[in-house]
């Protein structure tokens, strides 16, 4: 590890391993939240535009959902510039940005994966159930294989964040340069080895 650190900055490891662990940390109690709220939505058509809205950052190019970022915590938009006056704080470009990003991005698949996994129990058990604390004691065990699943999805693409955290963290050394980013800059300056160590860690 020593030798490693020597031969290329670690940073971007520890940043992105960091931002990974707080973003699946929400992700996970966001999905299952969201999934078994849209669920338990009666009418056809809003199940169908929230589970548009709640996908959309799956399909959409991550650059585009940068920008939305953008004009949501920018410092001179009115989520931004609340932090700013009443907290001090500037959301853009600090760490918050990069964990803002990742969980943009990588939400969709674990409300993806939970809903799916939910939507596979049988109603039978369900209506069995419901006199026994329902959520934890059938659909939770019942849909763990698909949450489990959809949680190592969504922190490996929380991992491998680039578009969004890239147009709203930016690409500070040391404070929001997550290993793609890295990776990024490193081929940028040509250092061919070094964004190979990265890329090697990102595949491990």
């Amino acid at each position: 590890m020593i030798v490693l650190e020597k031969m290329v900055d670690l940073s971007p490891l520890y940043i992105s391993l960091k931002t990974a662990i707080i973003t699946i940390v929400i992700t996970f109690f966001l999905g299952l939240f969201l999934a078994k709220w849209t669920l338990n939505r009666k009418h056809d058509l809003t199940k169908i535009i929230l589970d548009g809205i709640f996908t959309m950052p799956l399909v959409l190019p991550p650059t585009v959902m940068g920008f939305f970022l953008l004009m949501i915590f920018g410092v001179n938009q009115p989520i931004g510039k609340l932090f700013l006056h009443v907290f001090h704080y500037k959301i853009t470009f600090s760490f918050s940005a990069t964990v803002i990003a990742a969980v943009v991005i990588s939400f969709p698949l674990m409300y993806r994966s939970a809903k799916a996994a939910m939507e596979q129990i049988d109603h039978d058990l369900i209506d069995a159930g419901r006199t026994l604390g329902i959520f934890f004691t059938v659909i939770l065990p019942e849909a763990m294989p698909g949450i489990i699943s959809g949680g190592v999805l969504s922190f490996a693409r929380g991992l491998g964040e680039f578009g969004a955290t890239a147009m709203l963290a930016g690409n500070i050394v040391g404070k929001t340069r997550t290993l793609p980013l890295a990776v990024y800059s490193e081929v940028m300056s040509g250092n061919y080895d070094n964004a190979g160590v990265y890329v090697f860690i990102i595949v491990v």
